[in-house]
This record gives C-alpha cells, sequence and structure tokens, in this order.
C-alpha cells in the first residue's frame, strides 16, 4: 500500500516537471544566422527566464554560438536547437555580458571555449552567485541543476576570424561597464547585446552612465549593419531600436536630473508620469523604479553644493 501510495504521488509530479521545457524555434535571420528570439516579459515561473535573444552563426569550421541564456536547461535546449539545423559542432560561445539571462546555460557549453571580455568574467566572478539565487528566487525549478561557469577564454576587441567568417568584435561600456558586440560582417547581422533593447524598457543595475550608453549607440550605429539583433525585443532592419534607446535614455536622463536640482526623493521620482509615446515598451514602469534606485543617488550627488566651497 506504501508502495502505492509513493508512486501514486510520483505520478502527480510528472506533469508540474514534465513542463520545464523551453521550446526553442531557430529562425534564419541571414545566410547561416540563426535567432532565438525571448519574449519582451519580466522573469517568471511561466517563461523559465526566456526573455533573451540568443543566437549561433554557423561557419565552415563550426557552431559560433552568441549567449548561453538564463540556465543548465535553457543552454541544453539551445544545443538540441541547433544540432536541429546544423550537424557541425559548437566550437565557441561569446557571451555578450555577465548578467544572469545570457550567461547561466553556460554549463551546456562547458566542452568549447567560453569567450567573454575580462570585465564580464572579473563581474560574473564577483556577481554571478548570487545572481543565480535570485534567478532560482524568480523562476524556481526551471533553473535546477544549474551553477555559475566562469569564460576560459579573454576577447580584445578587433576581428575574430573564424571558419571563414569575418565577426567584428566591439567592446563597450554603456549597459554593463563590460558590453561585447558582435557584427557579422558577411551578412551585416549585428548583435548589439544589451546595448541595445527594443520594445522592452532597458534595465541599469551596473550601467557607468547613461552617457556613455548613448556614446555606445553612436559607436554602434556608425557600423555597416544590415539587420539589428537587439538584446531584448524584435530583430530590426531600420535604425528605429536606435531612435527609441536615445529617445527612451534622454527622457531617462532628464527626468532624473531635473527631480534631483529639484530636491525631490525617491519615492516621488518613481511615481513620475511616463510619456505615452513610450505606452507600447513592455515593463516601463517597473524598470524606471529599479533604474530610479540604482541611477538616482548619482544624481543627487551631482546636484548638491558642497558647504565647503
Amino acid at each position: 500500500m506504501r508502495l502505492l501510495l509513493l508512486m501514486f504521488a510520483f505520478c502527480l509530479t510528472l506533469p508540474a516537471y514534465a513542463e520545464l521545457r523551453y521550446t526553442l524555434q531557430p529562425r534564419q535571420i541571414a545566410d547561416d544566422v540563426w535567432l532565438l528570439e525571448g519574449s519582451t516579459d519580466n522573469f517568471d515561473k511561466a517563461n523559465g527566464g526566456n526573455i533573451v535573444n540568443t543566437g549561433f552563426i554557423v561557419t565552415a569550421a563550426g557552431v559560433v554560438v552568441i549567449d548561453s541564456g538564463p540556465s543548465r536547461r535553457y543552454g541544453e535546449a539551445m544545443r538540441a536547437a541547433i544540432a536541429s539545423v546544423t550537424d557541425r559542432p559548437v566550437i565557441k560561445l561569446l557571451l555578450t555580458h555577465h548578467h544572469p539571462d545570457h550567461v547561466l546555460g553556460n554549463q551546456a557549453f562547458a566542452d568549447v571555449p567560453i569567450a567573454a571580455l575580462a570585465g564580464t568574467t572579473e563581474l560574473l566572478r564577483e556577481q554571478g552567485n548570487a545572481m543565480a539565487e535570485n534567478m532560482y528566487r524568480l523562476v524556481g525549478d526551471w533553473m535546477r541543476g544549474t551553477e555559475v561557469v566562469l569564460p576560459s577564454e579573454t576577447l580584445a576587441p578587433g576581428t575574430l576570424e573564424i571558419g571563414g567568417r569575418s565577426l567584428r568584435l566591439l567592446a563597450l561600456r554603456g549597459h554593463t561597464g563590460a558590453d561585447l558586440a558582435i557584427l557579422d560582417e558577411r551578412s551585416g547581422v549585428l548583435f548589439a547585446g544589451d546595448i541595445l533593447f527594443y520594445q522592452r524598457a532597458l534595465t541599469t543595475p551596473n550601467s557607468p552612465g547613461l552617457d556613455v550608453w548613448l556614446e555606445d549607440l553612436d559607436t554602434l550605429e556608425a557600423l555597416p549593419w544590415k539587420r539589428l539583433v537587439a538584446g531584448h525585443g524584435p530583430v530590426a532592419d531600420d535604425a528605429e531600436p536606435f531612435v527609441q534607446m536615445r529617445d527612451y535614455l534622454g527622457w531617462l536622463d532628464g527626468l532624473l536630473r531635473e527631480a534631483a536640482n529639484g530636491g525631490a526623493d525617491m519615492n516621488e521620482v518613481i511615481q513620475s508620469p511616463i510619456p505615452e509615446r513610450f505606452a507600447g515598451i513592455s515593463l516601463t514602469r517597473y524598470e524606471l523604479i529599479r533604474s530610479v534606485s540604482h541611477l538616482y543617488p548619482r544624481y543627487e550627488a551631482m546636484a548638491l553644493q558642497r558647504v565647503d566651497e
């Protein structure tokens, strides 16, 4: 009888565990360039943290992967998705930055070089375990078995020649202080990482400053790109993501600067009205609250006048 009860209890748990599958559908966006597009929602137990755009490029030597996703389970699903479109082996993983939705699938790629900017590796070493723990809280069982795996190779800006493909690597700073963007020069596809958000409000927990971010946008837009892949949001073939990002960053900077100069407290700033033109962008209020907590103390410090001057 006890055995039957245990078997019954086990069967009751099976559907919940069986549902924890990422349905990743690779979409070809250029010659030998593929995208796995995430939602523009927030982290949730319903989506398993699949809110990120990852991708891969099939070269003559093998597959170059761009970001590994939010969990070990996602990374494993990504490898299966890659195998569904090519029999060439994965030969390298490139990480755009250290945030958890982009790197916690690294375990699934531990058999190949995992490459990142030096600053990304250091930030992941410092913050990785805390970020993973937070992801467990946010998405629950999707994270089972996920551990932080650090990059094994350090990237420098320049051109990476691999399998007959030229990948231009750019070291930027606006989002985290160590941000990699990748331009596939053959196709013109620009993987901008989280320097570019589109139709989804940007996140600011590690940003060195919105002025730095705006300079990075200028650098990226000047490249000979033909198609844009933001870290979050839909693919674009025009400059609209840059227009939207500049508009949003300019509004956010102006809001924080004016509030600080006027002596507003943080609770007042987070209740500021959001312009109608940003109404269609996902998570604007949520990310405004977070950005105020991340950035407003700096604006207050700049606005304060020293009494000894």
